[in-house]
């Protein structure tokens, strides 16, 4: 019986089992007390039945082994382990001649405890080996699962540059990492999860990109891997702990994250080509309508210029009426130029509010002063909420603002109607109306006449104005941080409302 102990023992070392001493303390340690002794009580409930019933050897060792086999299969390794050892001394002691001893004399009792003995030994291997292949079975489906949540992540971001600062945290939380980063190469950035990055991560990210080998162990546990798209490095990726990530795992987040880039990367490229195309197209069509805006008042001039020159069989009436065609066409000419003017300054972020103090009232008569010759036809009233208190605005900006609405006031409605002017402060904003009961807008018209050159039907009709007056007003108002909109009902006028912020107090920036 010694020498059996003893080759078993020498065989469990070649097998590494005294090596792992360590690793069963620690599971011993972490297992539940009651799961060991239940296997002690299952044993030791097993023997008594059979002793007590008078079983012998070969229905005992059937019994034992079968609860070695249930062992194998719920148990863990060293459960299974211990149960296995308990159920051979047992079935040596109460059921091997000589009886009650551990010695073994017989030939048939040594070939029943070998195959009894051998029968544990294989029944614990196919026990563990189908456990071990039950649970890689179980984390391939779980990674399956959370390749599959991050493809349908990564396909609701809509927006490419979005979803590309948001692959760290996603990675981080799909696959429960303690931390993630990402590497552009193209845009030369890191993106992270938000979470302790170790020292160095950016330097290894850069290294593997840059490098020949595809992973790259950084300290404290922190591991980077190169993302590829054919032969073209897109970037890096790196995270913490390395085991979540298996490395077929790694590969397949891998594969995607670099797809990712590339879409993301290809879209803003074809974004920024598209854009480009487009504001060459405005700026084509910007340059024809205003070319076409300024030969316009050109050729009248210079038609009544001609005709002047030839004064032959032309009366007093007549060069009075050729005179003032110059006049009025000199002075669209003037005013297209000065809106181009506007226009120009605008695009180019050169206009700036200057704050001063000032009263809202003030500001409407001087609107109205300035633009008193094209309102010498119609009746104007001013409406201001009281107390009509000074508030900080730049009044130069809102002056050109209420110059552009009322000349389109004046313009077209018919001479007699009124024009109501108004101003009131309401939820933090100062508000400015412009109202008029005209023909109005056509309902087709107005989601475009804040629109460069557009005049809409009825201005194209009557060919009066260049189409930019309210889209400079609403640049103007963007540079102040405020904004306008439109309501119009046909046949019974519109109205035009605008805002700025209310800052009754002095502010850092004023003058």
């Amino acid at each position: 019986m010694a020498v059996f102990f003893l080759g078993k023992l020498t065989s469990f070392c070649r097998a590494g089992i005294v090596t792992r001493m360590g690793s069963m303390l620690e599971s011993f340690n972490v297992r539940s007390i009651l799961g060991w002794s239940a296997g002690l009580f299952a044993v030791a409930l097993a023997t008594f039945l059979l002793v007590a019933l008078g079983a012998n050897a070969t229905a005992a060792g059937v019994v034992f082994l079968m609860l070695v086999v249930w062992s194998a299969t719920v148990a863990g390794r060293w459960l299974s382990l211990f149960i296995a050892i308990l159920c051979a001394l047992s079935f040596d002691y109460f059921f091997l001649l000589p009886l009650y001893t551990l010695r073994i004399t017989g030939i048939q009792e040594w070939v029943a405890m070998l195959a009894f003995v051998s029968s544990c030994v294989v029944v614990s291997r196919v026990a563990e080996r189908a456990r071990r292949q039950t649970r890689h079975a179980e984390q391939r489906r779980e990674d399956v699962e959370r390749l599959y949540e991050l493809s349908q992540e990564m396909m609701l971001h809509e927006d490419p540059a979005e979803l590309t600062r948001s692959l760290p945290r996603l990675i981080d939380r799909i696959f429960a990492l303690d931390c993630a980063m990402l590497y552009v190469n193209d845009q030369d950035r890191f993106y992270s999860s938000g979470a302790n990055l170790p020292s160095g991560a950016e330097a290894a990210l850069r290294a593997v990109m840059l490098g020949s080998s595809l992973s790259f162990e950084v300290s404290e546990g922190f591991t980077a891997m190169a993302l590829t798209l054919g032969l073209r490095p897109v970037g890096a990726l790196g995270w913490r702990p390395a085991e979540r990530l298996s490395r077929e795992v790694a590969t397949a987040v891998g594969a995607q994250v670099a797809i990712a880039l590339t879409r993301s990367i290809a879209i803003e490229a074809s974004a920024r080509l598209e854009a480009s195309r487009e504001g060459e197209r405005l700026r084509t069509a910007l340059i024809d309508s205003l070319t076409h805006e300024l030969r316009t008042p050109l050729t009248s001039i210079r038609a009544a210029a001609s005709t002047l020159l030839q004064s032959a069989g032309l009366d007093e009436a007549a060069r009075q009426d050729l005179a003032a065609l110059v006049d009025e066409e000199a002075s669209r000419l003037d005013t297209l130029i000065g809106e181009a003017v506007e226009m120009a300054e605008i695009d180019a972020h050169v206009v700036r509010a200057h704050l001063v103090q000032q009263h809202p009232r003030a500001l409407l008569e001087q609107a109205v002063d300035e633009s008193h010759a094209i309102l010498a036809a119609h009746r104007v009233s001013i409406s201001v909420q009281e107390p009509d208190d000074p508030v900080w605005f730049d009044p130069h900006l809102l002056s050109r603002v209420l110059r552009h609405l009322i000349e389109n006031a004046a313009r077209y409605t018919p001479p007699g109607t009124g024009i109501a002017l108004a101003s009131r402060r309401a939820a933090g904003r100062l508000e400015f109306s412009v109202e008029d009961n005209g023909p109005g807008i056509d309902s087709l018209d107005m989601p475009l006449i804040f629109e460069k050159f557009y005049r809409g039907k009825r201005g194209a009709a009557i060919g009066k104005g260049t189409g930019m007056g309210l889209a400079i007003a609403r640049a103007i108002l963007a540079a102040h941080s405020g904004a306008i909109d439109a309501q119009s009902t046909p046949g019974k006028g519109s109205s035009f409302r605008f805002w700025v912020p209310l800052i009754e107090r002095e502010p850092t920036n004023a003058g």
